[in-house]
C-alpha cells in the first residue's frame, strides 16, 4: 500500500475508533476532521513539517508496524519511528563479513554506479527523440563513456568520481529538457536554489527512505553500503539501492513541470536557508504525480513478473540480500530503457 502523506500543518494525527484521522483545530476551538483511513490500511505515514501524534497514534502504528517518517516543511528527512528490527542474524553477518572483503564491495558498487548512469542515459535518450538535441546528443555519448570506464575501475574512490563525473555530464543535458522560465541550470542543493532543484531533493528524499525501508524489510542493516561510505546516521546501503532509480524522480520531476503539474507559481522566496519555498498545494500535486510514478509497472528482470516500481524496489533489495548470503559479488540493475 502507498504511504499517508501529511502536509496541512498544525494538525494531529490521532486514533478514533481503528481509524487513523488527521485533525485541524479551528481558531474557536472546534475540531475539524480532514481526512480519516481504516488503521489496517496504513502501512506507512510521512509528515512534512509542523504535525504531531498522539501517543495512542503512536502506540497503534508500533503496534502494526507501519514505520512513521518526519521529515520538514520543505522535505527534508528528519528522523524516523519505526518498531523491531527484523531478526535476521545470519543475514546481517553475512553482510558485515562482505563489507570486510574490499574486491566484493567494489564488485557491488561497480554494479551501482552502471545500473545508474544506465538509467540517466536512457532518460535522455528517451526524451530526445521527441525534439532531438545536439547537446542531449553530445551527452548521451559522453555517458556512453563513461559507463564504459566502470568496469575498469581498481577502487572505490575512482570508481565515484566516474559516477560523479558522469552524474554532473548527465544534468548537463537533462537542463535542456526544461523551459527557460524554470531557471534551471544545473543540479545544487543545501540548499537548492531554484524550484527544479527543490523539486529533486524532495523527490530524492522520498526515494531514500523508500529503499532504505526495503533494504530493512529484506532483512539488512540499511546503515551498511557499499557505494557509500560507512558514516554515523547515514544509512549507506539504502543509497546504494536508490542509485538506479533517481532517474525515476528525476522523470516525475520532469513531468510535473512540463505538464503543469506544478508551476513557477507554486514556489515563493523563502529565507536564506530556504531560498525557494515550494507551497502546501504544489506539494500535494508533486506527491500525487510520485505515487502515481511508484504505482507504474515494469517486468522485474530477474523474476520476469510485472510490479509496482516501489515492488521492484523490494526486489533488488532481496536481490542485494542473497548475494550477501551466496557471497557472488554485483548487481544487475533494472535496466530500464
Amino acid at each position: 500500500m502507498p504511504p499517508i502523506y501529511i502536509v496541512q500543518q498544525n494538525t494531529r494525527l490521532r486514533i478514533r475508533n481503528r481509524r487513523l484521522q488527521v485533525e485541524l483545530e479551528q481558531d474557536d476551538g472546534s475540531v475539524e476532521i480532514l481526512a480519516s483511513t481504516p488503521l489496517a490500511q496504513v502501512s506507512e505515514v510521512i509528515l512534512l513539517g509542523n504535525i504531531s501524534l498522539t501517543t495512542p497514534a503512536i502506540d497503534a502504528l508500533l503496534d502494526q508496524e507501519s514505520q512513521v517518517i518526519f521529515l520538514g516543511a520543505s522535505g527534508e528527512y528528519r528522523g524516523r519511528l519505526i518498531g523491531r528490527l527484523t531478526p535476521h542474524v545470519p543475514l546481517r553477518r553475512a553482510q558485515y563479513r562482505r563489507l570486510e572483503d574490499p574486491a566484493f564491495c567494489l564488485e557491488m558498487a561497480k554494479g551501482f554506479v552502471a545500473a545508474k548512469l544506465a538509467h540517466q542515459r536512457a532518460l535522455l535518450m528517451r526524451h530526445n527523440r521527441e525534439e532531438p538535441q545536439p547537446e542531449i546528443s553530445r551527452v548521451v555519448e559522453q555517458m556512453q563513456a563513461a559507463i564504459s570506464q566502470v568496469p575498469r575501475k581498481t577502487n572505490l574512490p575512482a570508481l565515484r568520481g566516474v559516477e560523479g563525473s558522469g552524474t554532473a555530464v548527465y544534468f548537463r543535458g537533462f537542463r535542456h529538457l526544461f523551459d527557460p522560465a524554470w531557471g534551471f541550470t544545473d543540479r545544487n542543493r543545501r540548499p537548492p536554489a531554484d524550484p527544479v532543484n527543490v523539486l529533486l531533493s524532495f523527490g530524492y528524499t522520498l526515494l531514500a527512505e523508500l529503499c532504505s525501508s526495503a533494504v530493512q524489510s529484506a532483512g539488512l542493516d540499511p546503515y551498511a553500503g557499499f557505494l557509500h561510505e560507512v558514516a554515523y546516521n547515514r544509512p549507506a546501503l539504502g543509497l546504494d539501492l536508490a542509485e538506479e532509480f533517481r532517474p525515476v524522480v528525476d522523470g516525475v520531476v520532469l513531468w510535473a513541470c512540463r505538464s503543469g503539474q506544478v508551476t513557477p507559481a507554486d514556489f515563493s522566496p523563502g529565507t536564506p536557508d530556504r531560498p525557494i519555498v515550494l507551497g502546501n498545494e504544489g506539494k500535494r500535486r508533486f506527491l500525487q504525480a510520485y505515487e502515481q510514478r511508484m504505482e507504474q509497472t515494469y517486468t522485474h528482470p530477474l523474476r520476469g513478473v510485472k510490479f509496482p516500481i516501489r515492488l521492484c524496489i523490494l526486489e533488488q533489495a532481496r536481490q542485494l540480500a542473497s548475494r550477501m548470503l551466496d557471497g557472488l559479488a554485483g548487481y544487475q540493475g533494472m535496466g530500464f530503457r
